[in-house]
C-alpha cells in the first residue's frame, strides 16, 4: 500500500505579534521567519517521518525550488511535483504569545492544476494504494471521482472548508480527518460525540478521525471507538499540529496498527511539533517520537 498526497507547497510568512491584529490596526511585530509550509507538503514531510513512503503530487512556482530539496531531505518522492510561471503559494502567519495563530493564504501555483495532470499522476497508482486530499488545491472534486473510479481509498482533510467543498462527492470518502469547526461545518452538531454520529449517518461507509485541539481526538468508524487525550506541553507555535496529526495517523493505518496506539502515537508528535516554530521542519521523526512515549 502507498500513500499518494497530491496537496499545497506554501512559503510561510511568520510574523511574532502580541495579539492577532484587529479590523483597522497596525501593530509592530516582533519578529519575522519564512517556513516550508502547505497543509499538503507539512501531511507529505509528517508522513516520511512517520517513515511511510508517500508521493506529492503539486506545483511550485519559479522561487520554490527550496521545496524539492526539502522533499529530498525529509524522504518525500518528488517525481510528481512540477514548476510552473508564475508565483509560489504563500501564507502571511500572525503568532500571537499565546502561540495561536491566524493565515491568510494566497493560492499561487497550488490553483494551477490541470486534469490532464492530476491524470498523469493517478496513472501510476491503484486501488491498493491511498490518496491523501486537503482543500488548498484546485480540481479536488475531480481528484476525488477519478480516485473513487480507480478504487483508491481516499483520506479527506477538509481545510480550509469554504464553498470549493460543496462540488467534492463527500459520500466517495473512505476517511475523513477533521477538526471540531470542520465537523460543526459538515454537520451543524457542535458537540463531538453528534459530530460523529451526524457523520456517521451521512457517510456509514466512512472513518472518522475527530481532532479536538486541547481536549485530544476520537476516532469512529460505526463500531469502535477510541478517545485520546493531548499530551500537555509548552506551546510555541500550534500552525503544523494537525497536519503532523494526520500524517502520523496516516502512517500506523499503513502500517496496521491498533487504532489505540495510532492516536497515543500521533498525540505525541503533535505535541513535540507544537513547542518548536514553523511548520515542516517542526514535524518530528519517528524516532523522536516513540523515545518520547517511552
Amino acid at each position: 500500500m502507498r500513500v499518494l498526497n497530491i496537496g499545497s507547497l506554501n512559503i510561510d510568512y511568520v510574523y511574532s505579534v502580541d495579539h492577532i491584529i484587529l479590523p483597522g490596526e497596525t501593530e509592530d511585530t516582533g519578529s519575522r521567519n519564512v517556513f516550508l509550509g502547505g497543509k499538503g507538503i507539512n501531511q507529505s514531510c509528517a508522513v516520511a517521518k512517520a517513515g511511510v513512503e508517500v508521493w506529492h503530487g503539486g506545483l511550485i512556482g519559479e522561487e520554490g525550488k527550496m521545496f524539492l530539496d526539502a522533499c529530498d531531505e525529509y524522504g518525500v518522492n518528488r517525481t510528481y511535483i512540477r514548476t510552473v510561471e508564475g508565483p509560489n503559494g504563500h501564507t502571511v502567519i500572525q503568532i500571537d504569545k499565546n502561540a495561536q495563530n491566524s493565515i491568510l493564504l494566497f493560492g499561487g501555483a497550488n490553483q494551477r492544476f490541470t486534469k490532464d495532470f492530476i491524470d498523469e499522476i493517478l496513472a501510476n497508482f491503484t486501488s491498493q494504494d491511498i490518496l491523501l486530499l486537503q482543500n488548498e488545491v484546485n480540481l479536488l472534486a475531480y481528484m476525488v471521482d477519478r480516485a473513487y473510479e480507480k478504487g483508491m481509498t481516499i483520506v479527506l482533510n477538509p481545510s480550509p472548508f469554504n464553498d470549493k467543498l460543496k462540488s467534492v462527492d463527500m459520500g466517495k470518502v473512505s476517511i475523513f480527518i477533521l477538526n471540531e469547526v470542520e465537523g460543526f461545518q459538515l454537520t451543524g452538531e457542535n458537540d463531538p460525540d453528534k459530530i460523529l454520529q451526524k457523520m456517521h449517518q451521512l457517510y456509514p461507509n466512512a472513518r472518522i478521525m475527530l481532532t479536538l485541539g486541547k481536549d485530544g481526538a476520537v476516532y469512529f468508524d460505526g463500531e469502535q471507538k477510541v478517545y485520546q487525550p493531548i499530551f500537555p506541553v509548552q506551546a510555541v507555535d500550534t500552525t503544523a499540529a494537525g497536519d503532523t496529526f494526520t500524517g502520523y495517523f496516516l502512517a500506523g493505518l499503513v502500517e496496521g496498527l491498533p487504532i489505540p496506539e495510532i492516536l497515543k502515537m500521533s498525540a505525541k508528535a503533535s505535541s513535540i511539533c507544537v513547542t518548536r516554530p514553523g511548520a515542516v521542519p517542526s514535524v518530528p521523526y519517528r524516532a523522536e517520537v516513540m523515545e518520547a512515549l517511552k
